[in-house]
């Protein structure tokens, strides 16, 4: 019995010292998932559907990404009191540089779109990735409070 308990003592401490390490990718996976869910039942897209949209809509996803982690690079706000005005200036030209590439990818998204969803699905769609992230919130937010008041 005490080897039994042992055992399952180690088992215990390596899944959850492995489970610190993949959180962040698990916590990932998981909204991917679920963002999957949350779009294809408000959209109503069947299989078909599905595998034109996912492609494209992951694609659009790791351009946005991209582009968000370079402004993010790019910006370091943390030092704003220290930068020279002609610093500032490339900020600000960079930074309408990475709004200007995403409303072209968000445009190309759409062009792509459009072949096979009607303009008011892709408006749709839009008002679904707002609600989507709201609720995401929402739920971090209820989950924050939820671990203080333990």
């Amino acid at each position: 019995m005490k080897k039994i308990i042992l055992l399952l003592s180690f088992l215990f401490v390596a899944l959850s010292a492995n489970a610190q390490k993949t959180s962040k990718a698990d916590h990932r996976e998981r909204i991917k998932t679920m963002k999957i869910a949350y779009f294809t039942q408000e959209l109503n897209m069947n299989a078909q559907t599905a595998q034109k949209f996912w492609p494209i809509y992951n694609a659009y996803e790791c351009q946005k990404m991209d582009l968000h982690r370079r402004e993010d690079v790019d910006m370091d706000l943390d030092n704003i009191d220290n930068i020279s005005e002609a610093q500032a200036e490339e900020m600000l030209k960079e930074y309408l540089t990475v709004e200007k590439e995403e409303y072209e990818i968000k445009k190309e998204l759409f062009s792509d779109l459009k072949k096979f969803f009607s303009a008011k699905e892709i408006i749709k769609l839009h008002k679904i990735e707002s609600d989507f992230n709201k609720k995401l919130i929402r739920e971090y937010r209820a989950r924050k409070s939820a671990e203080r008041n333990k």
